[in-house]
C-alpha cells in the first residue's frame, strides 16, 4: 500500500461519517497551527506547512483541485510568512509578530484580490470541469485562504475577518465532499476565529 493509499484509508466512522487519517491529521494540526496564530507564536508557520503537506493527500482523495490548490498555497504562503514573522517587527522581546490594521489601500487590494481571483479561477474550474465537482464555493475557499494567509503574514487584523468569511462556505462544502473531519474543523474554526476577534483582539501598532 502507498503512502497515498494509508494516508487516505479509514481511520474511525462516526454517525455514519467516515474519516480517513490524513483528514484527521492534517486538520488537528491545522487546528494548532491556528492556537499558535492566535498567540502570535513564530511557530504558526513550520506547523501550518505541516498541516498543508498532508491536507493535500485528502483533498486530492475527494477531487478537490480547489482544495489541493489551497493546500499547495497553504505550504508557500507558510513558508513566506515563516520568513515574514522572523524578520518582521516584534511586540516586545518575545517571539510573538506585532500586527496593526491594514491601511485603505491595503483593504481595497486585498478586496480587489478576493473578487478577481475567485472569478478566475472560478471560470478555469468551470471551464476545465475535472479539476473541481463544485466550481465556484471551492475556487472562493482556494482564493479567501490565500487573502486570509497574506494578511496573516504581513501581520493585518483583518485576517480574522478573512477566515470567517473562508469558513462560512467552507463548512458545508467539506461536508458535502465526504471531508467530515475538515467540516467539524471548519466549524471550530469558525468558533475560535470569533472567539479571537472578539476577546483577544490584536494590538494596533
Amino acid at each position: 500500500m502507498s503512502l497515498f493509499d494509508q494516508l487516505n484509508s479509514t481511520a474511525f466512522e462516526v454517525v455514519g461519517q467516515r474519516v480517513i487519517w490524513s483528514d484527521l491529521i492534517g486538520n488537528l494540526l491545522g487546528l494548532t497551527a491556528l492556537a499558535l496564530g492566535w498567540r502570535r507564536s513564530v511557530w504558526t508557520w513550520p506547523v501550518q506547512l505541516a498541516s498543508g503537506l498532508i491536507l493535500v493527500a485528502a483533498y486530492a482523495s475527494a477531487q478537490l483541485g480547489g482544495g489541493v490548490g489551497k493546500q499547495l498555497l497553504v505550504i508557500t504562503v507558510a513558508l513566506w510568512g515563516w520568513r515574514q514573522w522572523r524578520v518582521g517587527a516584534r511586540d516586545g522581546e518575545d517571539d510573538r509578530i506585532a500586527v496593526r490594521f491594514a491601511t485603505g489601500r491595503e483593504r481595497l487590494w486585498l478586496l480587489a484580490g478576493a473578487v478577481g481571483g475567485t472569478l478566475l479561477v472560478g471560470g478555469l474550474f468551470t471551464a476545465v470541469p475535472e479539476l473541481s465537482w463544485n466550481p465556484w464555493p471551492d475556487a472562493y475557499i482556494f482564493v479567501g485562504t490565500l487573502v486570509a494567509m497574506i494578511a496573516q503574514a504581513r501581520g493585518l487584523v483583518e485576517f480574522w475577518f478573512a477566515w470567517l468569511l473562508v469558513d462560512l462556505v467552507g463548512v458545508p462544502l467539506a461536508f458535502s465532499s465526504g471531508l467530515a473531519f475538515s467540516g467539524l474543523v471548519y466549524v471550530l474554526y469558525f468558533v475560535l476565529v470569533l472567539w479571537g476577534r472578539t476577546t483577544r483582539p490584536p494590538a494596533s501598532t
